[in-house]
């Protein structure tokens, strides 16, 4: 061995001599570089792209102990606030846990494992009335105040969340022997909110009440925002459903809600609280809609996909005229809504974005989830921050909460109730499974049949 160890190293030093003879063939012909074309993704690999990414929010992210959804996710900082569980976003978790079984995310057995752990730890966490609070520790179900009074029950946190156990309820009541056990928990959770009590013996809904302060907090459900699925809700209880009466003397103002302007000559159909030029922050048009389907669906006060599409629109109008100049803003570029912000010092903060307060950030949320509004706006602006500035927006849990073209900046960081939407509206864009499930519900039916709707989509 150590022969031929030094026959190889003086063959290979004579190689190297410069005075062994060489042939010289020329100048080196280096073959020209191949660069492949940028094959780009179809319209549905995009949104099933996107829609996957997003479900590790609720999967990859949620909090260890109680399975539901973190208030915020902040990669450069995993731990921030990592035991803090919203309820309303764990709401939205529940349908996106849904949507990822039925597209094979995941399993329907892991699906049914993590729901049944939600459904348990929701058993045992604190509950005023039979209502959740905002915020909860995930690791012992005890109430984190959301502020000094907002210490008790969230009515409106809680109807998000309900109608989440509902989705649930029906998409595993015909199932194994372990996914109607976990449909028959979440069934007996949500009958045991006390809506009646929030109305305060009043003809209207109350957002909070306190074991410490009662009814000080004193936020009537009044007029046109995100609370629509609240009074559904309350009047869908089999146990504690509130009277009609409340909806239409509380929630619409005995008619006082509907609205005679019109914006870009689009008619606004209903007064958004504060924001009545323009409409409110396109969280409005999601929240209540996620379940409730807005197609076809009627009352005596709006036609409601009418009223979302408008507002919707109204939106992305403003961004095309962009009469604050923000870089960036146009038809492949918009959306404003509630989300991080960035404060005037470039450092991050939170702010309700809408026309009537515009700050240079879009907010990806608002946009994507619009899509059952808008289908090609919305493509063509996740089809723009995905191939032009996705180094800047996108990371492990989908698109980051906010962005300004106009700052060169980004908020990198998540938020439950801004990436639920996301998840949810792209399947209902995309099948309307959500949608289906939830309507078809039958105390749904009999209580939106009970507060005066209508929906030719569904019989009713």
């Amino acid at each position: 061995m150590i022969k031929f160890s030094a026959l190889f190293m003086l063959f290979t030093f004579l190689g190297c001599d410069s005075s062994s003879p060489s042939t010289d063939n020329g100048p080196v012909v280096t073959p020209p570089v191949t660069v492949p074309p940028v094959v780009k993704l179809t319209d549905d690999e995009l949104l099933d792209v996107v829609q996957k990414q997003t479900f590790a929010y609720f999967w990859d992210y949620a909090e260890s102990n109680s399975g539901m959804a973190r208030e915020r996710y902040i990669p450069q900082d995993p731990s921030f606030d990592q035991n803090i569980v919203t309820t309303g976003g764990s709401g939205f978790g529940l349908m996106a846990i849904v949507s990822g079984m039925s597209r094979g995310y995941i399993s329907k057995a892991q699906g049914a494992d993590r729901l049944n752990k939600i459904a348990n730890f929701l058993n045992t966490a604190e509950r005023f009335h039979g209502a959740w609070p905002h915020w909860i520790n995930g690791t012992t179900g005890r109430v984190i105040p959301f502020g000094t009074k907002d210490n008790g029950g969230d009515l409106v946190e809680t109807s998000f969340l309900v109608a989440g156990m509902i989705t649930v309820r029906e998409y595993f009541k015909n199932g194994t022997t372990e996914e109607k056990a976990v449909a028959q928990k979440f069934d007996a959770l949500w009958k045991g909110v006390d809506w009646q009590w929030y109305t305060n013996n009043q003809n209207k809904l109350f957002w909070h009440w306190s074991p410490n302060y009662n009814w000080e907090m004193n936020f009537p459900l009044e007029g046109y925002n995100e609370c629509l699925i609240t009074y559904v809700m309350a009047a869908a209880s089999p146990t504690h459903a509130i009277a009609p009466a409340a909806y239409h003397e509380g929630w619409a103002r005995s008619g006082g809600i509907v609205s005679a302007k019109t914006k870009y000559n689009l008619p606004l159909i209903l007064k958004h609280n504060g924001a009545e030029e323009f409409g409110g922050p396109l969280f409005w048009a999601h929240y209540s809609y996620l379940g409730l389907d807005p197609n076809q669906l009627t009352d005596k006060y709006a036609n409601y996909w009418d009223l979302n599409s408008n507002h919707t629109k109204i939106n992305y109008l403003y961004a095309v005229a962009n009469p604050k100049s923000f870089k960036g803003y146009g038809a492949n570029y918009w959306g404003l809504t509630a989300s991080y912000s960035r404060n005037g010092d470039g450092s991050i903060g939170y702010d309700a974005h809408m026309p009537s307060n515009d700050k240079g950030v879009i907010s990806p949320t608002a946009a994507i989830s619009s899509i059952v509004y808008t289908p090609l706006e919305s493509k063509a602006f996740i089809r723009n921050l995905y191939e032009n500035y996705k180094t800047e927006t996108w990371g492990v849990a989908g698109f980051y909460d906010a962005h300004s073209q106009h700052y060169q900046w980004t908020a990198q960081r998540y938020l439950a109730i801004d990436q639920g939407p996301e998840m949810v509206m792209l399947e209902n864009y995309r099948t309307g499974l959500l949608w289906q499930l939830f309507m078809n519900a039958p105390e749904v039916k009999q209580g939106l049949i009970n507060l005066g709707f209508h929906s030719g989509k569904y019989g009713f």
